[in-house]
This record gives C-alpha cells, sequence and structure tokens, in this order.
C-alpha cells in the first residue's frame, strides 16, 4: 500500500518515516466521597501527541535535514499532514539527529503537538484597535469601556485574578467563552478582566 507523503507547511518528508506513535490522553480528577467511595471527573482532553523515527537516505541526506531543521526554529505552529492521522494544526516541539549525521544519511526522532481549540484562542496574539487588548494591572483601576486581558502564569485561578482584578468569576468567564471550565486555565492563556 502506498501512503502519501508526510508534510509539515512546506516540508514534505521525501520518503515517510518508518516509526511513530499517536498518543491521546484525557485530565481526570478524583472526588473521595464517603464510604470509601469516589467519582472521577473528566478535565477534558490534553494536547494529542505525535512522536516518530525515520532516516534520510542519500545525496542530500543531510541537507534535508537541515531544511526540516529549519522548520523547528519557527516560532508558529502549521499544518500537519500525516499519511495514517488526520490533518491538524500542530507545534513542533522536537527534533533530534539520532546519530552522527553523515552527507548521505542521517536517523532522526520528532514529535508533533496538536493545537487544541481552546489552547489555539489562547496563546494567539491579537492586537485590538484603539489600546484595547493591552494587559492590566491588579489594582482594577482602568479606563471606561478599556479592555483588560491578563497572561495566565502557573498558579493562576480564575477565582485569585477575580480578586486581585475586583471583578466578579462569572463576569470573567462570560468574556472568556472558550474557558469551559472555570477551575481550569493554562500558563500562556490570554484572559478578558473586563
Amino acid at each position: 500500500m502506498n501512503l502519501s507523503p508526510m508534510r509539515f507547511k512546506s516540508f514534505v518528508w521525501p520518503h515517510n518515516p518508518y516509526t511513530y506513535t499517536i498518543t491521546f490522553e484525557r485530565k481526570m480528577a478524583v472526588h473521595k466521597i464517603p464510604f470509601g467511595l469516589h467519582y472521577l471527573q473528566s478535565l477534558g482532553q490534553t494536547r494529542r501527541v505525535l512522536r516518530g523515527e525515520g532516516e534520510f537516505v542519500g545525496r542530500g541526506a543531510y541537507d534535508t535535514f537541515k531544511q526540516l531543521a529549519n522548520l523547528f526554529y519557527e516560532e508558529t505552529p502549521g499544518v500537519l499532514i500525516h499519511p495514517v492521522w488526520m490533518t491538524t494544526k500542530a507545534w513542533f516541539v522536537h527534533l533530534e539527529a539520532a546519530q552522527q549525521p553523515r552527507a548521505d544519511y542521517v536517523r532522526y526522532t520528532f514529535e508533533f503537538w496538536e493545537v487544541a481549540g481552546e489552547e489555539e484562542a489562547g496563546l494567539r496574539r491579537e492586537d485590538a484597535p484603539d489600546g484595547e487588548g493591552q494587559e492590566g494591572t491588579a489594582d482594577g483601576q482602568g479606563q471606561p469601556g478599556r479592555q483588560i486581558w491578563h497572561t495566565v502564569v502557573r498558579g493562576d485561578t480564575l477565582w485569585a485574578l477575580s480578586l486581585s482584578y475586583g471583578v466578579r468569576v462569572e463576569d470573567i468567564v462570560a468574556l472568556n467563552p472558550s474557558i469551559r471550565n472555570p477551575n481550569l486555565i493554562y500558563p500562556g492563556q490570554r484572559v478578558r478582566i473586563t
């Protein structure tokens, strides 16, 4: 069976990697209840990860590897087309030469992380008109009608942001429809406060 070639952004693999794994994960919370029982709560799916190993062989193999490495340095996600996995938007997060490269042979490993809808919206930079969309301060002071945004750092919760900015949690959730679970926000995510 001939499979279509794997692609990422402008790079097309001359031949597909020979091994790959696709990992799916769901975050779960366990809540204890009386009499030694518990119930599970789904906190949602996390990223899907595609890992693999391949080789470039023949004249120009090392040059082909360098072209792939140049894509790794681009600080943006791109469209990943895999012969057996669905087409998706992904970040190129790992590339490694698995042995001493030669001009005619390079063995390598790679890893891509799928971009989820909410994650993509949370990480995207947006320039709002008229000076809106700028980071706010924790004093809750701002010009009337001006949007205040907060970039989440590790340890932030909506409840803590609510206290810092003097805004109700319900109001923050209403302004951020991408937040499906108010108990779960991610570092790097941009949250609209007002």
